[in-house]
């Protein structure tokens, strides 16, 4: 198995700069799998670009992750709306709704605990990064970590697009890092 490269930096430009150099090096860029060690974390970036062949359509993924240090009891998940929304709305499901209009329309939000996630995505930042992306899951899942057998909350962010421009990638790993940052106040 090979190890995974770890990013280490003691300020945000620093971890910045790497990738930057890593993406420039590989052009044609169809994996990076790396750990960003950032203010005693470790946040997991994934990219995977599959072109596919033949009948093959090929795949894209960006995912961010980290273990949360909270209660694993408070869930959220939000995603950008599609058309299957539009169904689950006319069979009477029901979303959550923050008050902050572009980013409702934008976006499904469930939650077990709806005053909280009001709270957190009032930052305009987050929800200008949420609203500006397409194709995308967000929110906590639990994972049992191998060495204990505990459940561990982890907060997940998908997004169906390999993104391999540093430029964009920076402010959505800002935002994760400042969600991360929010729900463990």
């Amino acid at each position: 198995m090979e190890d995974k490269k770890i990013i280490y930096g003691s300020a945000e430009t620093e971890i910045w700069t790497q990738i930057e150099a890593d993406f420039k090096a590989d052009e044609d860029m169809f994996h990076y799998d790396v750990i960003i060690h950032q203010a005693d974390r470790n946040i997991s970036l994934y990219i995977d670009i599959d072109l596919g062949g033949g009948f093959e359509g090929g795949s894209e993924i960006t995912r961010l992750s980290a273990p949360l240090n909270i209660a694993p009891t408070f869930k959220f998940a939000i995603h950008d709306k599609d058309f299957l929304d539009s169904i689950g709305k006319f069979f009477g499901l029901e979303d959550v709704y923050t008050g902050y209009p572009e980013f409702d329309e934008h976006v499904i939000i469930k939650t077990n605990h709806e005053g909280k996630v009001r709270e957190l995505f009032a930052d305009a930042t987050l929800q200008e990064v949420f609203t500006r992306l397409e194709d995308f899951d967000f929110g906590i899942h639990t994972h049992t970590v191998e060495d204990t057998g505990e459940e561990q909350p982890f907060l997940e962010l998908n997004i169906n697009v390999g993104i391999t421009d540093a430029t964009a990638l920076k402010p959505i790993y800002d935002a994760f890092v400042k969600v991360i940052t929010e729900l463990e106040k």
